[in-house]
């Protein structure tokens, strides 16, 4: 079975990017990112910055492989960017994986190219395109419509950006437990004060979501009967159930909050 790694990233302002792109000097981080928003909101009417300059914190995976499930942050807490994105990278070169994503053709995957030339990071497998193996010509990680990576969010919108859903509410409409602890917009504040354990907590609840919901679309596709589904959730819940980081304490107690609602319902 090929395995499968669903991934997730965090970011926050490139604050020494910004630095150099607009000369600002000895500036403070946190004038620097207020300086960005600013001129963001003025030109978009919001706060998001385009995606080259954004800085990735956190990547957090969780891998089904052979007869194990895991979810974790790559690298230190304390661990530099270019560091990050290598050893996810790295990853794709070991495993050539399932790649598994809420959002990442749209957010992930493009930061992650950006910042991964900005570092100077090799990363062949990804940018396989049949040259070295030729199955890569016919499915590749980087085609819109190839197999490699898949998108679950552009592919259950069927690629209409009117379409779309956010993550936190489709696994919860799912039974899931969906988001936990922060929301996206808060990682700057959180991380510029020290916060980085509770951002990549937040991150690793994101890639267990998206993993929930990725084998229910497997039973949508009919690719798992409902035997299977449900053994593969049990391995979910087994396999989480022997951390006791607080995260996952509370996205179990969600999870059991969720089902109970579910069975409530029915």
């Amino acid at each position: 079975m090929t395995p499968v790694l669903v991934f997730d990233i965090e970011t926050v302002p490139d604050i020494e990017g910004l630095r150099n792109l607009h000369g600002l000097g000895d500036l403070e981080a946190h004038d620097i990112a207020e300086f960005a928003f600013s001129k963001r909101r003025a030109k978009a009417g919001t706060d998001f910055l385009p995606l080259h300059l954004h800085q990735v914190v956190a990547i957090s995976c969780a891998l089904r492989e052979g007869d194990t499930f895991r979810v974790w942050s790559l690298g230190r807490s304390d661990e530099s960017e270019a560091s990050l994105i290598k050893r996810f990278y790295d990853g794709v070169d070991r495993y050539t994986p399932q790649l598994v994503s809420w959002n990442g053709g749209g957010f992930d995957l493009p930061v992650l190219n950006y910042r991964a030339l900005v570092n100077g990071i090799s990363a062949s497998r990804f940018w396989e395109w049949g040259d070295e193996d030729r199955s890569f010509g016919y499915n590749n990680y980087v085609s819109r419509y190839h197999k490699r990576h898949i998108d679950l969010m552009d592919l259950l919108s069927m690629y209409q950006p009117r379409a779309t859903a956010p993550l936190d509410s489709i696994a919860q409409l799912c039974g899931f437990p969906g988001k936990i602890g922060l929301e996206g917009s808060a990682v700057w504040g959180e991380w510029s004060t020290g916060g980085v354990d509770k951002v990549r907590a937040y991150c690793e609840a994101d890639v267990a979501n998206t993993y929930l919901v990725w084998l229910r679309f497997q039973l949508l596709r009919g690719v798992f009967d409902h035997s299977r589904y449900d053994t593969e959730i049990q391995l979910v819940r087994n396999t989480l159930g022997r951390s006791s980081d607080p995260h996952w304490l509370e996205f179990l107690e969600l999870w059991n909050r969720a089902m109970q609602r579910t069975r409530t319902d029915g």
